[in-house]
C-alpha cells in the first residue's frame, strides 16, 4: 500500500516570505554600519549579532522543550554544523574577505552561491539546468556586479578571494542545510536549529576572536539610524532581532516553500534591499548603474522561476 506524499513546493507564499526575508537580512548592513561607525570591529558585530539572537531565542526554545520536543540522532550534529557553517563561518569568512577586498568585490564572491549551488545540483544528479535557469544565473550575477558597483576601486587578492569563496560555500550551505528544516523532514524544527546554531555560533566567533584570528572590539558609544541617534544596544538588538532571528526564520520557512535553489535566487533581492536600507538609514544614494542592476536581477529571478519544474508528488 503506498501513501502519496506532496513535496510540491508553495510558490506564492514562498516568495512573499523569502522577499520578507531578503528585506530583513538587507537591513543587517545599515545595522551593523551603525555600530562600525562607532568603534566596533566587524567580528564583534557578528558576535553581537549571534549572541543576541541566541539570547533572544532562549524563552521560545524552553517553550519547544517544555512541550515534549526531544532531539533525535543526528539532531545535535545537524545544530552544531548549521551553527558553525552557515552562521559562523559565512560571517567570518566574509569578514576575512573583506580584510583584503573592497567590501563589493567581496560580496559579489560571496554570492555566486547560487551558482554553486546550480552546479552541485548538475554534478550531483547529473540532470542539466534548464537553459532559461542558466540564462537566469548569468543574469544575476550580471545584475549584482552592477548592484554592487564592484568596479569602483576594486582591490583584488588571492587570499581574499579564496576567503570569499570560503563565504560563498557557507551561504550554499544555508540554503541546503535549511532545506530539510523548513520542510518537516528529519531535521530539527526551525526555531531550534536556529537557537542551537547561534549559541554554537557565538562560541565559534568568540573563539577566533579570542585566538587573535580576527579582532574582537566594541564600544558604547551612541549609534546614529536615519538620524535617530539611539544607545549602542539598540543597534545589536536590531541586528540580532530583525535581521539574524526574524531573517533567518523566515529564511527557512521561504528554503521550504521553494526549495534551496531558486530560494538563493530569490535571497540575492538582500543585496537590494541592503542599497535602498543604506539610502534610508546612512544616506548611501544608490546610482543608475545600480538601479539598472536591480532591474537585471528582478528579471533573473522571474526566468528562474518560469524556468523551475512543475510541482512533483513521491510514493512513500
Amino acid at each position: 500500500m503506498s501513501a502519496r506524499v506532496s513535496v510540491a513546493p508553495q510558490p506564492v507564499s514562498g516568495l512573499a516570505i523569502a522577499l520578507l526575508s531578503g528585506f530583513t537580512f538587507g537591513l543587517a548592513g545599515p545595522f551593523a554600519a551603525s555600530l562600525l561607525a562607532t568603534g566596533w570591529s566587524a567580528p564583534a558585530v557578528a558576535l553581537g549579532r549571534l549572541a543576541g539572537t541566541a539570547l533572544l531565542l532562549v524563552v521560545p526554545l524552553l517553550v519547544v522543550l517544555g512541550r515534549g520536543w526531544r532531539p533525535r540522532a543526528g539532531h545535535l550534529w545537524a545544530i552544531a554544523v548549521y551553527g558553525m557553517i552557515p552562521l559562523a563561518g559565512a560571517q567570518v569568512c566574509y569578514f576575512g574577505a573583506v580584510e583584503r577586498l573592497s567590501v563589493g568585490v567581496a560580496l559579489l564572491i560571496e554570492y555566486t552561491a547560487p551558482v554553486l549551488l546550480l552546479g552541485w545540483t548538475w554534478a550531483r544528479s547529473g540532470a542539466r539546468p534548464r537553459p532559461l535557469t542558466i540564462l537566469g544565473a548569468a543574469l544575476a550575477i550580471a545584475g549584482l556586479v552592477l548592484v554592487l558597483d564592484v568596479g569602483r576601486g576594486a582591490v583584488v587578492d588571492l587570499v581574499g578571494v579564496a576567503w570569499g569563496l570560503a563565504a560563498a560555500v557557507c551561504l550554499a550551505a544555508y540554503f541546503q542545510l535549511s532545506a530539510a528544516s523548513g520542510r518537516g523532514t528529519d531535521g530539527p524544527p526551525a526555531l531550534v536549529l536556529i537557537a542551537g546554531g547561534t549559541l554554537v555560533g557565538s562560541a565559534v566567533v568568540a573563539a577566533v576572536g579570542l585566538l587573535g584570528l580576527l579582532p574582537l572590539r566594541a564600544a558604547t558609544a551612541p549609534i546614529d539610524l536615519g538620524g535617530w541617534t539611539a544607545p549602542w544596544w539598540v543597534g545589536v538588538a536590531l541586528v540580532a532581532a530583525v535581521s539574524t532571528a526574524f531573517a533567518y526564520l523566515s529564511g527557512i520557512a521561504a528554503v521550504g516553500r521553494l526549495g534551496s535553489r531558486l530560494a538563493s535566487f530569490v535571497g540575492l533581492s538582500e543585496v537590494l534591499f541592503a542599497v535602498l536600507a543604506a539610502w534610508w538609514l546612512v544616506a548611501q544614494r544608490p546610482t543608475g548603474t545600480q538601479v539598472a542592476g536591480g532591474a537585471l536581477v528582478v528579471v533573473a529571478i522571474a526566468l528562474i522561476r518560469w524556468a523551475e519544474p512543475e510541482p512533483v508528488s513521491l510514493s512513500a
